[in-house]
């Protein structure tokens, strides 16, 4: 995708980034754990799950990130989560960083952790110690395959733009297909790139643009132990740092902006089961953070999920999860378009036919607009339909 201030590209790795992944034996055949290095420490910023039961390596990396806002090396693992296993749970992210750490000649505390899959299973240490021992530093893209659990396929985004002349990468990779609501979910999202980020503006830009982005998706309404969003900037591009004064700010952040709106959405379409996108629109709200509460409470609606996956015109569905967000409206105002299609005018039905919507309903991709009238307050938020194969899929998860 061209835009004025940068290009999309092919997938790569930013200056200095280097990866691999391997089939440690963690999951029966598929690539399970990969690791992520930067030839110099990068500063580092993260936002984390709002779970109370938080998983070993979310702590223990979110606790490192807040301290020296620097990593140098990631690894990370699915098939096992790491949570709620206890003290030993923490010994073996302990563990985890002194064998990378020792094979890169790096502190430990430079090596971020993450781990995705089944809650409550104890790390396959010997097979965590054999794989780490046979990852090579290239310019692989494997470990994108090795996050995944759930999910049918990778969800990347490569960026290339210009600061103070020189031409930065800015690469993101996720997962995330069944227990995604998040404030976040069960989730794991890495953006790095070779521009000089200052380390407080980089974790602010997060701090701001997660609520946008990645907290406005919701798959199932649970939320997960193991989210965990990363942003690595390791310099090496050579521009001067960026910070809110720098006269390209407003280009950096548009592109996390797009990044992260970008890795959300592919989130939202790989859904357990899915077979649309669902993307809701709300303006004319009295603030933005009412015009974000509601367009994600009607996207998260399992009946209005249903409808859209039986391609049913039943737009009395989104009225009502609407209503239920507790939002200040009025509803003799609102306005509700289908694909472009108006379905409510001032709180009632228009004169639509029920075929013609329902055949738009059948597209892979379903956008509802929602005006208000209320006030300029305007939020987006990605789902997906909920179909017989999420229960399928999450019925025999653990076996």
């Amino acid at each position: 995708m061209q835009h004025n201030l940068w290009q999309q590209q092919p997938f790569c790795w930013p200056q200095g980034f280097t990866s691999d992944a391997v089939h440690a034996g963690l999951r029966y055949s598929r690539l399970d754990l990969g690791w992520l290095v930067s030839a110099v420490p990068a500063n580092a910023a993260g936002v984390y799950t709002t779970n109370k039961v938080c998983a070993a390596p979310t702590t223990i990396t979110k606790n490192q990130v807040q301290a020296t806002q620097q990593l140098q090396a990631l690894i990370v693992n699915s098939g096992f989560a790491n949570a709620c296993t206890g003290e030993q749970g923490t010994q073996d992210v302990y563990t985890e960083q002194q064998l990378v750490a020792d094979k890169l000649g790096i502190a430990p505390t430079l090596v971020g952790v993450a781990s995705t899959g089944l809650i409550g299973s104890p790390l396959p240490m010997d097979k965590m110690a054999a794989g780490i021992g046979q990852l090579k530093q290239t310019d692989n893209h494997l470990i994108t395959q090795a996050i995944l659990t759930t999910d049918t396929k990778a969800k990347t985004l490569c960026l290339k733009l210009s600061v103070d002349g020189k031409l930065c990468t800015l690469t993101g990779f996720a997962k995330g297909s069944g227990m995604i609501h998040p404030n976040m979910a069960t989730m794991l999202g890495f953006v790095v790139t070779d521009c000089a980020i200052d380390a407080l503006t980089q974790q602010a830009l997060l701090s701001e643009l997660t609520p946008q982005t990645f907290n406005q998706i919701t798959v199932d309404g649970d939320t997960s132990t193991n989210d965990m969003v990363l942003l690595l900037a390791n310099g090496l591009a050579g521009n001067q740092p960026v910070n809110e004064e720098h006269p390209e700010y407003a280009k950096i952040k548009q592109a996390y902006h797009f990044m992260l709106t970008e890795l959300a959405k592919m989130i939202a379409q790989d859904g357990e089961g899915a077979t649309k996108l669902i993307e809701v629109n709300v303006k004319g709200a009295k603030n933005e953070t009412q015009a974000r509460i509601a367009a994600k409470n009607i996207v998260g609606s399992s009946l209005v999920k249903s409808a859209i996956f039986g391609a049913d015109p039943n737009w009395g569905r989104i009225i009502s999860s609407l209503g239920a967000s507790q939002i200040e409206l009025e509803p003799t105002q609102i306005d509700v378009s289908i694909n472009q299609m108006a379905v409510v005018k001032n709180g009632v039905a228009t004169s639509f036919n029920p075929d013609e919507v329902s055949e738009l309903l059948k597209n892979s991709t379903i956008v509802i607009d929602v005006q208000l009238h209320s006030g300029e307050g305007q939020g987006q938020a990605w789902g997906c339909d909920l179909t017989y194969e999420y229960v399928n899929i999450n019925a025999s998860y653990s076996t």
